[in-house]
């Protein structure tokens, strides 16, 4: 519960790379997550060449902090494979989720930044790329050591708790 209650969006980053094995550890994390069926349709792409980091705040207004990253995870979904329609993105974003937890548990920082269903986004992220029209881009998650710490908040609400009926 603490690795979930205390992990934040981390936007700064220390000039400190992150290990071959930290980086399989969250992959490993993000592929064990649930999916619709079982059909597991996520894909991730790794970004660790400073050039292309550098140019994610080009095509994305909120993903400054690649500058700073010396690494970030494309969570992406390869609609050719077999998917349950509709729901891809659900399980794109379990996997996501396990990503950022994963990288808190290893004192790493993340943070992640939509991309889809911004269709403009969505496009000049493939483009960059070099990936298949069919290959959705679903978020960036750029991971590093971070630079700042972040107070957990409590934010739970029990107004929003409904039993059997609204």
């Amino acid at each position: 519960m603490d690795n979930i209650l205390t992990r934040r969006s981390i936007r700064k980053f220390i000039d400190k790379p992150v290990s071959d094995e930290d980086i399989e550890s969250i992959l490993r994390a993000a592929m064990a997550s649930p999916s619709a069926g079982n059909l597991q349709p996520w894909e991730f792409l790794v970004i660790n060449d400073r050039e292309i980091l550098d140019k994610v705040p080009e095509l994305h207004p909120y993903a400054k902090m690649a500058l700073e990253s010396p690494v970030a995870i494309l969570v992406c979904c390869d609609t050719r494979k077999k998917v349950r329609e509709g729901f891809w993105i659900q399980d794109c974003s379990a996997a996501s989720q396990n990503i950022l937890l994963a990288a808190h548990a290893l004192g790493l920082g993340a943070v992640w930044c939509g991309i889809y269903p911004n269709e403009e986004r969505t496009k000049v992220f493939q483009e960059l790329l070099k990936m298949p029209s069919e290959v959705y881009p679903v978020n960036i998650i750029p991971i590093g050591y971070p630079a700042e710490e972040k107070e957990p908040s409590d934010r739970y609400e029990e107004e929003r708790i409904h039993f059997n009926k609204w």
